[in-house]
């Protein structure tokens, strides 16, 4: 019956003592997450200015090279819908 008494007692003394910690340790982990989050948003938002109106290209997709002739891709026959 001692040795379920002094469990018991050393659970709850352990359980107190992470309560106590979390209380402390998290809300710093908590505001130092969101102090780099703000960081980063701040970050991105930072862009060069530009005149208004003014139109900047930051990718070029490739061209597709088309291998061969127009001739060979088929043929092309126009019609008309019937309703």
């Amino acid at each position: 019956m001692g040795y379920i008494l002094n469990f018991l007692l050393i659970a709850i003394i352990v359980l107190w003592v992470i309560r106590l910690l979390v209380r402390m340790i998290f809300p710093a982990v908590i505001r130092n997450a969101f102090g780099k989050m703000q960081q980063q948003a701040t970050g991105q938002q930072r862009r060069p200015s530009r005149p208004e109106g003014t139109i900047s290209i930051d990718h070029m997709p490739e061209k597709e090279k088309r291998k061969g002739n127009a001739d060979k891709l088929g043929e092309f026959i126009d019609y008309e819908e019937v309703k």
